[in-house]
């Protein structure tokens, strides 16, 4: 499995992109685990970093039902 954002040439993971973001969240709105989302460790790391950004300005929600 290829990492999603080398494949598509993203350089900078934006926490602004929500519709991007949302492809890593669970129907609960988690992160998914590192096996499923389908990055590598470097991208891993920027995009969870970019979850919790968009989460704490209200862009994202903690918690889906």
């Amino acid at each position: 499995m290829q990492c999603y954002f080398s494949t598509n040439n993203i350089r900078y993971i934006d926490y602004k992109d929500t519709e991007t973001l949302k492809k890593f969240l669970n129907p609960h709105a988690r992160m998914l685990s590192a096996k499923r989302m389908g990055v590598c460790v470097k991208h891993q790391r920027k995009l969870s970093i970019a979850i919790k950004r968009a989460r704490f300005l209200g862009l994202l929600p903690y918690v889906s039902q």
